[in-house]
């Protein structure tokens, strides 16, 4: 059904067709319709009758001139495609054309189009609930969040705080099993279909707001031979970083297994945009398979890294689901500096036992938050913690169990939104929160899908391609 309606799209392309811009000489021809048919992304294409280069500036009529935005300048030429985001469904916008030569600004007469309403696949798909907004921080009402569908067709949404739809990127034939929204304004994911498993994949993809392909990288091209998964972040501008499924065969006749077994482990991948390989790490390189009795039951998924990020000193952050650990590794030699969690080798108080952790990482004040399934008592939590590298511990900075009835024993996520608020991702109960350290919940956003993780991006980290 969702195939047909986007195929029944695709052939409703130009809105609106202008000609002989009197008030702009330089300006021959402009064409608007839908970019790649997604309806809150409005193309331009502008053909000058000299090198030029164009850029709009657009509203909407209902809020005037006042809430222009502009448009990022094309390069010059004679032909210019100006792609214009923050398009609300339904709504009646006006826009200049502005070309430049040589310094010299020239202004086109106003022009007018409308927005047309979401596909049906794309309607309610996520419906908030906040009793009392005031509550709610400046920066978290202006800021917008970043979902996305695993299966196909894969979805990448951002949505605002009041559930609206604000931007969204759908691709035919695979899904979108991990985002991350990066530095360079551009959404960094791990692609794969639905026979692939949940957080996992074959294709890593790097787009723009507007929605073009930067980045493209397949399984079987370059340095990239494994399946990757659970998480694909940067390191700089041309450096992609993702957790890998590394195999190792080995003799597990000893214990029951085959002469020539499959072990399937983890590794840390790097590569640059082409995909050559920079850098690698591997479990084994630290851990002996041996050493896990239960080896025969769970070499087919023996350690499940699930979030990789960066330490503040460069060095990485790594947390493993089915050993209930968070590593940190030196990101230069791949020697693992500690281990926190059962069996770990960090001085751990009681209050500091989790599960199983999600999406670790250092937050704003310098503390290792983390969503905690927690498996063994059957309700989740957030968990932010001091480590002492010095003296080999960490101590509790603040434990925020979340109400039962919203457990999550698989997924999820968490981020520190101000001092004393959170938002957080209750992946399988397709609901995610925000939520005060007492444990509170102050909004929450319901949605159709299931989603890996809710990612908080501030409003000026999207600007100018959205705002409020």
């Amino acid at each position: 059904m969702i195939k047909k309606l986007i195929q029944k799209g695709s052939f409703i392309l130009v809105l609106l067709a202008l000609a002989s811009c009197s008030n702009n000489q330089i300006i021959s021809n402009i064409n608007i319709g839908t970019h790649g048919n997604n309806e809150l992304k409005i193309q331009i294409d502008v053909t000058t009758n000299d090198q030029a280069q164009v850029y709009a500036e657009y509203w909407s009529d209902k809020k005037g001139t006042q809430s222009k935005i502009t448009s990022p300048i094309s390069n010059s030429g004679l032909k210019h495609s100006l792609v214009l985001c923050n398009i609300t469904p339904e709504t009646s916008y006006s826009f200049q054309l502005i070309t430049v030569q040589d310094g010299i600004k020239q202004t086109s007469k106003v022009y007018t189009f409308k927005s047309r309403k979401l596909p049906e696949w794309l309607q309610k798909q996520f419906k908030a609930n906040c009793p009392k907004p005031e509550l709610l921080p400046e920066n978290f009402k202006k800021g917008f969040m970043l979902l996305a569908k695993r299966e196909t067709p894969g979805t990448a949404y951002i949505v605002d705080y009041k559930g609206n739809l604000r931007w969204y990127h759908t691709l035919e034939g695979t899904g979108f099993k991990v985002v991350h929204y990066t530095k360079e304004q551009t959404i960094l994911s791990i692609l794969g279909t639905n026979d692939e498993p949940t957080s996992y994949g074959s294709e890593i993809l790097e787009i723009n707001l507007q929605g073009d392909t930067l980045t493209h990288i397949k399984k079987g091209e370059g340095d990239l031979k494994q399946v990757i998964h659970h998480e694909i972040i940067k390191k700089s501008a041309n450096e992609i970083v993702t957790i890998t499924v590394d195999q190792k065969i080995m003799d597990l006749t000893s214990i029951g297994g085959k002469k020539q077994d499959t072990i399937n482990g983890d590794g840390i991948l790097i590569l640059d945009k082409k995909g050559k390989q920079l850098w690698k790490w591997s479990v084994f390189d630290d851990l002996d398979p041996f050493k896990d009795k239960d080896l025969l039951k769970t070499k087919k998924d023996w350690t499940h890294a699930n979030s990789l990020s960066y330490d503040t000193d460069g060095n990485f952050l790594i947390s493993f689901y089915n050993n209930g650990q968070i590593w940190k590794i030196n990101s230069k030699t791949g020697k693992v500096i500690w281990k926190l969690g059962k069996g770990g080798t960090m001085k751990m108080p009681p209050d500091t036992n989790f599960s199983q952790a999600h999406a670790a990482h250092i937050d704003q004040d310098g503390s290792l938050l983390f969503f905690d399934n927690g498996v063994d008592i059957k309700q989740s939590s957030v968990f932010a913690l001091k480590v002492d590298e010095k003296n080999n511990a960490v101590k509790l900075d603040f434990h925020i169990q979340l109400p039962k009835d919203i457990y999550n024993d698989r997924m999820g996520s968490a981020y520190r939104i101000s001092k004393d608020l959170f938002l957080v991702c209750c992946s399988k109960r397709h609901i995610t929160v925000l939520t005060n350290k007492k444990g509170v919940l102050l909004w929450a956003l319901e949605s159709e899908i299931p989603p890996y993780r809710t990612i908080f991006i501030p409003e000026e980290k999207l600007k100018p391609f959205l705002l409020n």
